[in-house]
């Protein structure tokens, strides 16, 4: 079983850069031996806030930028970024809890966008459930375990009333709470940081969803019982065909969880490929940047010279928005944004990929 602690600096270092192929957009496209089309696909999503107040002057935050990707049944993805990076309001976007300015939703080949244009359906939210970061604050502490459980069951029409409460207790011996019958009567104040995040786990699995969206499920919890959310995680996706679209900034996570991990910056979606071998060999500056950091906050040394640092959205505004942090940086990156670019097993938003990028182009 892999750890979770992050590759030792030996494996962050810099990468020859694969072969070119033409540009194209993200995602990987799937195999073509595949019968069954993809549960979630997502193309184009695009989403823009406005900041500024009445005495400050107005400008446009981009959060998420032609992002496209796809989810089969039984497999996770994960998004993975910096703070401000896009995850969470993708995560938004795909619950339905914003409008995007632009692109589509599609579940089983249905554009939710367009079949249901004023909000989500029940059966929507039936199908795309969410495990929230904070298991302190989503659940209500006046309210006991069964409480939690039992009323999705009777909002969607899952059971009767009168088999409601023995569901609720099959519910919890499915996330791994023993005794059931015991943790049905407590109330969340009760639970323990990871008990409440598997009330949490086993909520969302009362409508039997299609699609679990999990936003750091992880990072409120003590490292010491992370890896068994992480399990519990595997267990359901591996048994249930659950999808899981996991929103993390822990790469480690990630890569243990993920069959294939989405590497965010700025709302865009820079590297897109394998979860081990995004970990294992980056291809994306920013990757690199953002596996470093990681390394040196764990205390293993600089396992490379870049840095993960905040960059002003004006610098961004103009060619690639890493360009003013990019130590590969080349003349074309500050004048045009890079497209998406085969890269062997993965797609890369570089101009380093692109056709006759070399040193000379610095």
């Amino acid at each position: 079983m892999p750890c979770l602690t992050m590759p030792c600096p030996s494996v962050i270092l810099r990468v020859r850069r694969p072969g070119f192929t033409k540009p194209t957009g993200f995602p990987l496209q799937a195999d073509s031996t595949s019968v069954r089309p993809p549960l979630l696909e997502v193309r184009g999503l695009t989403k823009t806030f406005k900041s500024g107040g009445l005495f400050a002057a107005t400008r446009k935050v981009v959060a998420a930028e032609d992002i496209s990707f796809s989810i089969r049944r039984g497999e996770a993805v994960a998004l993975v970024g910096e703070s401000g990076s896009g995850k969470s309001t993708v995560a938004r976007l795909l619950l339905r809890l914003e409008f995007p300015d632009g692109g589509e939703i599609l579940l089983d080949g249905d554009d939710v966008l367009a079949s249901e244009a004023r909000r989500a359906s029940l059966r929507y939210r039936g199908r795309v459930q969410m495990v929230f970061q904070d298991p302190f604050g989503s659940l209500n502490p006046v309210h006991d375990v069964a409480h939690h459980l039992v009323r999705p069951l009777l909002r969607h029409g899952r059971v009767t009333r009168n088999e409601a409460r023995s569901r609720a207790v099959e519910l919890l011996h499915t996330v791994g709470l023993e005794p059931a019958e015991e943790f049905v009567r407590r109330r969340p104040y009760e639970l323990s940081g990871g008990q409440r995040q598997r009330v949490a786990i086993a909520r969302a699995l009362a409508v039997d969803p299609d699609l679990l969206v999990a936003d750091e499920p992880t990072s409120m919890l003590d490292v010491s019982i992370r890896m068994g959310i992480l399990n519990l995680l595997a267990r359901l996706k591996r048994e249930r065909r659950l999808a899981i679209l996991l929103i993390t900034h822990d790469l480690a996570s990630a890569r243990y969880l993920a069959d294939r991990i989405l590497v965010l910056f700025r709302g865009r979606v820079v590297e897109d490929g394998p979860g081990d071998a995004v970990v294992n060999r980056p291809a994306h500056p920013y990757t690199r940047a953002l596996l470093g950091s990681i390394a040196d906050i764990e205390g293993t040394g600089p396992a490379s010279e870049e840095t993960v640092e905040n960059t002003s959205a004006e610098e961004a505004e103009i060619g690639c928005p890493f360009a003013h942090r990019c130590p590969e940086v080349l003349d074309i990156c500050r004048s045009r944004e890079p497209a998406a670019y085969e890269a062997e097993d993965r797609r890369v938003r570089c101009h380093l990929y692109a056709e006759g990028a070399s040193e000379s182009g610095r």
